[in-house]
């Protein structure tokens, strides 16, 4: 293999950031960033999740999704709902405007996806889908065993 050549993980944290970039371009005018889109959408699939619980899924901080909740809320498109187990808690929902906004966040996905598989035939889309998954897959089980330990050198 070619030394020059782009290795596994920037060749997919590359395409995932060129995707988020053709995703916010494609969304222009549409009022809310990529990162309310993202929030509406993963709420949309959560409902009734906290926030602690949606900052998790997103790997955010809950303070800066605290931020983006309140924004979405100031929108009309986020509820929280007090916990009934927990009055420290808050559950959180879309509202059907939000729902209705994120038919239009798909169909922006749509043609962005469209945009970066043009010219990749649907065997090579269902390769890459699947070879994708499997990635995810070997590496969620990684991360849930213990790191690999290796011999460091003794210096003391």
């Amino acid at each position: 293999m070619d030394d020059n050549a782009p290795t596994l993980g920037f060749l997919l944290h590359d395409t995932a950031r060129l995707l988020r970039k053709r995703f916010e371009q494609n969304a222009r005018g549409s009022g809310l960033t990529r990162s309310q889109w993202q929030v509406i959408a993963y709420l949309s699939n959560n409902e009734g999740i906290n926030q602690a619980g949606l900052a998790e899924l997103l790997d955010v901080e809950p303070i800066t999704l605290g931020r983006i909740i309140d924004k979405l809320e100031d929108l009309g498109l986020v509820e929280r709902h007090p916990d009934p187990a927990d009055r420290r808690m808050w559950k959180l929902h879309v509202t059907s405007e939000a729902l209705s906004k994120l038919q239009k966040a798909r169909k922006i996905g749509d043609m962005t996806r469209a945009e970066a598989l043009a010219g990749v035939s649907a065997i090579e889309r269902t390769r890459l889908i699947k070879t994708l998954q499997t990635l995810r897959s070997n590496l969620a089980a990684a991360c849930d065993a213990p790191a690999a330990t290796t011999k460091r050198a003794s210096h003391g």
